[in-house]
């Protein structure tokens, strides 16, 4: 004989899995769902699907490109101080090299320079920093052309979406279901709508790691005018 708690528990079991197969259908119905609307976009969400993914590209890698950029630059500096103090340039010159960042490649140059007037070392400190503010930079245009056309190809979409509309309208000589027309509007309002979502997400980062690369380049200047100083200080004790 069954005793009756299990079956009460094989029930239960029972009823949950039906709700998760339910639950699971309804969650894959709804997903279907979603990536059918954004299908019935037509042709120009494909353009808009490519920058999508060029933009999570170059996100992902300016901001792995700033991240791995920082470092402390004024214990970088005290190290190179000490280290230079002892004449020892090759030391200084494998310190930079181990390091690997935009302020110990630039540091480098000016220390490949020493024995020249401090004017040379200047100059290639500057250039050496103009190369580095470049490549931090770099693809940020990228980012800032995808905010601004993936909205207008979303309007594009929508507007050739409501001419077939009206098209349509008129081959049945204004005979139009209400539901058809309204059905027919908001298909071309999909484009309108991804297209501003791919826009405000692209600008808003865009925006933000413009912010960072200019708080780089910003502590990179500073930063080598402290190093610019460091070297004047011996010159200023000799003719003291």
């Amino acid at each position: 004989m069954i005793s009756p708690t299990i079956t009460l528990s094989a029930l239960t079991l029972q009823d949950g899995i039906v709700n998760s197969m339910v639950l699971f259908s309804m969650m894959q119905s709804e997903y279907l769902t979603w990536f059918q609307m954004l299908l019935e976009g037509g042709i120009v969400m494909i353009p808009i699907a490519l920058l999508s993914l060029l933009a999570i590209y170059v996100i992902a890698e300016r901001w792995k490109v700033l991240s791995s950029a920082t470092m402390d630059n004024q214990s970088f500096l005290t190290n190179l101080e000490d280290i230079l103090k002892k004449g020892d340039m090759n030391k200084a010159l494998r310190y930079c090299d181990k390091m690997e960042k935009p302020f110990a490649r630039i540091m480098k140059q000016g220390i490949m320079r020493l024995g020249r007037p401090i004017q040379d070392i200047d100059d290639a400190i500057k250039n050496a920093g103009k190369r580095e503010v470049f490549f931090l930079e770099k693809k940020m245009n990228w980012l800032a052309t995808i905010a601004g056309v993936a909205p207008l190809l979303g309007f594009l979409g929508t507007v050739t979406g409501m001419i077939q509309a009206f098209q349509q309208i008129q081959a049945l000589d204004g005979n139009v279901n209400p539901s058809v027309l309204a059905g027919g509007i908001w298909e071309a309002l999909i484009t309108t709508a991804s297209g501003l979502a791919v826009g405000i997400i692209a600008y808003g980062f865009y925006n933000y790691l413009l912010g960072r690369v200019n708080r780089t380049v910003f502590e990179l200047e500073d930063s080598s005018s402290k190093f610019i100083e460091l070297l004047q200080k011996p010159a200023t004790k000799k003719t003291s």
